[in-house]
């Protein structure tokens, strides 16, 4: 089992204790020695449950839903652990992170809004390992732009009925369990929108996989007057939309998690080649343009490191959640784009070799670029940023004197 200890975050602090980096290690080396040999025997584009499994049986889940004795699980997951995690697993297994990661996407509305019911229902079960759970939020008309869910729910007696369809949802259609986001009021936008908890196995519910360039368990989803009960609503009606974003408030800087743990991998493997690579007489990495390249790499893949441990600690401080969206926003943009950057130079650097099929490199450039769309393009985490700031010059609060 793995260490459950982790020191508390102070808001003036930055980088790593010796505890965490530690921590960061026993997770690399656990996903190297248990989890990669089981990735390497699954399907491509397939729910790997075999690895789901490992991860619940080596206690790796549990750090997503924190368990008090006599009183059940509980809403606490702390942003900064999760960044470490998937940072660290991302590092040596882009499969294995996304695994863990969307465990805890799925599973989180669950945690924190569901009925207690639901959550003993299925909590102990995705932390175990023995379900897997999806987050089904984007629709094909409806990505970026949450707000405009056409899935609708029709009251039922004591529940409601689904009809409509979803895409591009991780885990679909192999999950056990759906957290669901639908319309129930008509034209009310974001404010019309309910969660809830769907088995996979409800009656009317069907999905196909989608193919991608990054070969990953995703499909689409069909629901055909799909029921779902009273009691698996999560949170209170018409407040879906807040659900989820209060959900990837948490998630997204861990995003950029994820990217730098890629982008980490990318610049070791850049050093490695331009250091044993000869080329005009001397190693390739003698060269300014590839040195400087280099430097570049390292000092782009630290500030993002930086502004994801900021959001993360930010989050786990409790402070404004206007704030925190906001430092989860400028964290998971500039993480992933400065992520795909650095891999986008490593084979740059390396070279043809960087695209053979099966390279190190080739695999995380094909890895990489979803992170820049999926959990709101870059180009919606600037529209939040920007909204950020335009609220604070309404509210007179620039901390610019006045004439």
């Amino acid at each position: 089992m793995i260490v459950k200890e982790f020191s508390d975050q102070a808001n003036d602090r930055f980088g790593l204790n010796e505890r965490e980096k530690a921590h960061q290690a026993s997770i690399r080396a656990l996903a190297r020695d248990s989890l990669v040999p089981l990735c390497e025997r699954a399907d491509d584009g397939r729910v790997n449950r075999d690895l789901v499994s490992e991860m619940g049986r080596l206690g790796l889940l549990e750090y997503l839903f924190p368990k008090v004795e006599g009183d059940g699980y509980q809403g606490s997951s702390k942003a900064l652990e999760l960044c470490l995690i998937r940072e660290a697993l991302a590092y040596v297994s882009t499969e294995c992170e996304t695994a863990f990661a969307l465990q805890g996407l799925g599973g989180y509305p669950i945690l924190r809004y569901g009925a207690r019911k639901v959550q003993d229902t299925w909590i102990p079960a995705i932390t175990s390992g023995s379900a897997v759970a999806a987050f089904a939020l984007s629709e094909a008309g409806a990505g970026s732009d949450a707000g405009s869910l056409a899935l609708h729910a029709v009251p039922d007696g004591q529940g409601w009925r689904l009809t409509g369809e979803k895409t591009w949802i991780s885990n679909a259609p192999e999950a056990d369990v759906y957290t669901v986001f639908a319309r129930t009021e008509t034209g009310a936008g974001p404010r019309g929108i309910t969660a809830f908890a769907v088995p996979g196995q409800r009656k009317g519910l069907s999905g196909t996989h989608i193919d991608l360039l990054a070969p990953h368990p995703i499909g689409s989803l069909v629901f055909e007057g799909v029921r779902v009960e009273e009691h698996e609503m999560l949170g209170e009606f018409n407040q879906g939309f807040q659900v989820a974003m209060r959900t990837l408030d948490l998630f997204r800087p861990s995003v950029g998690a994820f990217a730098i743990g890629m982008g980490q991998a990318g610049l070791e493997e850049a050093i490695k080649y331009s250091s044993t690579r000869m080329a005009f007489g001397n190693s390739l990495v003698s060269l300014q343009s590839v040195s400087h390249s280099l430097a570049k790499m390292a000092m782009n893949l630290e500030a993002a490191r930086l502004l994801v441990y900021r959001a993360a600690i930010a989050y786990d401080m409790g402070l404004e959640r206007s704030e925190v969206t906001k430092m989860s926003a400028m964290a998971k943009l500039y993480a992933t784009e400065a992520a795909q950057d650095v891999i986008d130079h490593a084979v740059q650097i390396c070279g043809a070799r960087g695209l053979v099929r099966g390279h190190l490199l080739e695999h995380l450039l094909r890895e990489v670029r979803a992170t820049r769309i999926y959990e709101g393009a870059s180009e919606v985490q600037l529209d939040i940023i920007s909204r950020s700031l335009m609220s604070v010059v309404d509210s007179g609060a620039t901390g610019i004197p006045s004439d």
